[in-house]
């Protein structure tokens, strides 16, 4: 076996999808005893990365300034100095600092360079970086056919869908929360017991549907329905006044004791167990949802409007959950619908990480094999 030096970019490791994904990849590294670096500005995930056997490099790449281009020279001379063998750029200012610094290397020693596309950019010149990869990955079918749309350019062989995955041992079907953790929620949520709750998880962002989760929350109410609401998910520091308008717009409805805003929570497992329906209510096509995986791999059912990557989980895992974009009186009539009989989510594993680890893996190795200028 080859022992490969590989390089992950991308802005923080301060939580949320692209982070997790890193972690797992770069654990998955380590574990069959290739380096992992990770170049990030650091966060709150670092001491987990540090922990499972990585690096990790504090250099802010992903800070939206010009000034960000002064790391393009310390990274090629890091890049050549570490012998990195593979590099792998998770969003677009990071990739646009590693492109730089890749492509004037000499071709024949420098790193392979890899991109993965977690998300569905406005289609631009700055986000074109992402297509610029030796292998682009698309974390989903929904991606590919993005790619494929609005950069007809990029090659089709070029490109790898490897959709996301979650681990049953880390999710598993039928989980329960232990006695203890139960205890705690309940000390802190005492309305929670013994009613329905809807979880909104996701970081506070226009984008994420919480005015609709709201407004659900007053139609159920209205219709009867003692339905509790959890948003889950902290505020960035430049989204505070969003949400202070959120928090307001429960107070005026009446629903201050109701809405429950928890924060970032690290127990997110447990908060989906406990949960008689996740939502996710994006305005704007998801990528991939590996909220919606993670719930549907505990066996709780989920609701999620019909478009993008969640379209594309729920349609394959749980269609019952599929509502229409937007419609607020479909979203209400399908979450009444399932609080009154859910069909079961069926237990078997349809995206699992391991799978996802060993076709990544997989990919480090087989690019790692080619050699040639391909920019």
């Amino acid at each position: 076996m080859v022992r490969l030096s590989v390089a992950q970019l991308l802005p923080a490791l301060d939580g949320g999808g692209v982070e997790r994904g890193t972690l797992e990849v770069a654990r998955e590294l380590a574990r069959r005893g290739h380096r992992s670096v990770v170049v990030s500005a650091g966060g709150r995930l670092v001491p987990e990365l540090l922990g499972e056997g990585s690096e990790h490099l504090a250099w802010p790449l992903g800070v939206k300034s010009p000034l960000t281009l002064r790391w393009v020279r310390p990274l090629r001379r890091w890049l050549a100095e570490q012998r990195i063998d593979i590099l792998h750029a998770r969003s677009r200012l990071p990739a646009w600092v590693g492109w730089l610094a890749w492509r004037s290397m000499d071709p024949a020693t420098r790193p392979r360079f890899v991109t993965t596309v977690h998300g569905l950019y406005s289609p631009s010149r700055y986000s074109a970086i992402m297509t610029r990869g030796e292998r682009v990955i698309a974390v989903s079918e929904t991606v590919r056919a993005y790619l494929q749309r609005h950069y007809p350019g990029l090659p089709a062989e070029r490109i790898q869908v490897i959709q996301r995955g979650v681990d049953p041992a880390a999710f598993p079907y039928g989980y329960r929360p232990s006695p203890d953790w139960l205890a705690d929620w309940r000390r802190h949520y005492p309305q929670l017991r013994d009613a329905p709750v809807l979880t909104l998880p996701g970081r506070l962002s226009r984008l994420k549907g919480h005015e609709d989760f709201i407004e659900l929350i007053t139609r159920l109410r209205a219709r009867g329905l003692p339905a509790y609401g959890l948003i889950v998910g902290g505020a960035e520091p430049r989204r505070q006044r969003y949400a202070a308008g959120l928090r307001e717009k429960a107070r005026a409805r009446g629903l201050s004791d109701v809405v429950l805003f928890t924060g970032y929570r690290a127990d997110m497992r447990e908060i989906y167990a406990i949960s008689t329906l996740v939502l996710s209510l994006s305005a704007q096509p998801e990528s991939f949802g590996r909220t919606v995986l993670e719930a549907l791999s505990l066996g709780t059912p989920v609701v999620g409007y019909q478009h993008g990557g969640v379209g594309e989980i729920l349609a394959r895992l749980y269609p019952a959950g599929l509502t229409p974009v937007g419609n607020l009186e479909a979203l209400t009539r399908r979450v009444t619908a399932l609080l009154a009989a859910a069909p079961p989510v069926p237990s078997e594993p349809v995206f699992p990480l391991r799978r996802m680890l060993d076709e990544t893996l997989a990919l480090y190795e087989a690019v790692y094999r080619t050699r040639g200028d391909r920019t």
